[in-house]
């Protein structure tokens, strides 16, 4: 009966079966993920991204972490923000510090997530465009109903549409064990990363489609989540691929949230930050009869959490010019 309403409910919003297979492609923590890179290598994950972008014709959205614009060289990193939009794509904001929501007071967090358009709001605005979405970091959207409506009702007021997450491949967990092989010279392991990344993309693709489904009784237009690394820089032909394989056709953000799937009320609140996927489950009830979806391979969790110990604390502030 769920499905048949739902059904209906689609039927009466105008969606046709046809825009199914679409994929909004979105990335974290711009300017480039990982522990503030040298600018020269910031420069070359930049250009490599864009680079793969317009080959394979991406719409892409990218949300920023303003603290990344560190003073001792802030126009050159202001410069890689610019070539994003010089590029044809979108911004939005990620917080300035990539705050969590659960465990930080939520004026304190409306506060930071203020502070983060201090620069990207005017290099839209000179483009005659606004900044329109936000990206929350760890999808924690609050820990308690009372803190998310709170937080909503301010993105409400400022403009802001949240940008969700519906599909994911855990990038970030194999892209600090790849950044740190390459800073030892072990290339052998790097190449062992990427492979085990993209086999793991592989995987987990094909079982977002099946969940969504299983929740939706279709796939909705999607919206993916990869943050702007050395891997992903690395790995783009070999993405868009995979993308490709499994009929995802890159299309804008506005684009894939125009699938009424994302007008499906989410009142979930809680400590932990769950997909979209997740939520509509939660939300209809409905739920995903899949096999436990595929977990990332043992030795990339070690690798992760030895990179994660060694770098615990923040990295001294780069000699300018270095």
């Amino acid at each position: 009966m769920r499905l048949i309403l739902l059904a209906l409910s689609l039927g009466a919003l105008g969606y046709s079966p046809a825009r199914a297979d679409q994929v909004a492609i979105t990335f974290d923590d711009l300017p480039v993920f990982g522990y503030y890179a040298p600018m020269p290598e910031a420069q070359k994950v930049t250009a490599a991204l864009l680079d793969g972008f317009k080959r394979h014709h991406w719409p892409v959205t990218g949300f920023v972490n303003e603290i990344q614009l560190a003073e001792w060289d802030r126009p050159a990193r202001i410069d890689l923000l610019t070539r994003w939009l010089d590029a044809g794509m979108d911004l939005g904001n990620h917080s300035y510090s990539h705050l969590s929501l659960t465990n930080t007071p939520v004026e304190a967090y409306i506060a930071d997530v203020a502070r983060g358009e201090t620069v990207t709001k005017g290099l839209l605005a000179a483009r005659g465009r606004q900044e329109r979405w936000y990206r929350h970091p760890y999808l924690e959207t609050g820990p308690t109903l009372a803190i998310r409506q709170r937080f909503e009702g301010w993105l409400a007021d400022h403009g802001y549409r949240v940008a969700p997450v519906s599909m994911e491949n855990s990038d970030w967990e194999f892209a600090e064990p790849y950044d740190d092989a390459l800073k030892h010279g072990n290339t052998a392991q790097a190449a062992h990363i990427r492979d085990a990344y993209l086999a793991y993309t592989r995987q987990i693709i094909p079982w977002y489609r099946a969940a969504a489904k299983d929740v939706l009784g279709r796939e909705p237009a999607f919206v993916f989540l990869l943050h702007a690394s050395r891997l992903n820089a690395a790995s783009i032909d070999e993405l868009d691929g995979i993308f490709r394989q499994n009929h995802l056709d890159p299309v804008t953000l506005d684009k894939a949230m125009a699938d009424p799937a994302y007008l499906i009320t989410d009142t979930y609140a809680g400590p932990n930050g769950i997909d979209w996927v997740t939520r509509w489950s939660l939300a209809l009830h409905t739920p995903i009869r899949q096999p436990v979806a595929p977990k990332v391979p043992a030795d990339i969790v070690s690798l992760d959490a030895a990179v994660e110990a060694a770098t615990s604390k923040p990295p001294a502030a780069p000699v300018p010019g270095s």
